[in-house]
């Protein structure tokens, strides 16, 4: 089950991302591509499939939606386990 996302936590990365939203979207692709490849391949490979979509927003809002759940996990305490 996926962890609630509070009004704080939310609060939290969108002042993160706002600050300069292309620079933490370049920061979250290589920080996926360590952490989470077959997630950020999974996320480019989605964002490419339709050339009238726009990829840079589709990633935006992927590595957004990534990011909160992460952060959502980590304060509430949850182990994920392999």
């Amino acid at each position: 089950m996926l962890p609630i996302i509070t009004e704080e936590v939310s609060s939290e990365i969108f002042a993160e991302v706002f600050q300069d939203v292309q620079s933490w979207r370049k920061n979250m692709v290589q920080y996926l591509k360590e952490e989470n490849p077959e997630i950020n391949t999974a996320i480019l490979e989605v964002a490419k499939y339709d050339e009238n979509i726009d990829l840079k927003a589709v990633a935006l809002g992927a590595y957004l939606s990534y990011r909160l759940i992460e952060i959502a996990i980590e304060s509430e305490g949850i182990t994920i386990e392999d």
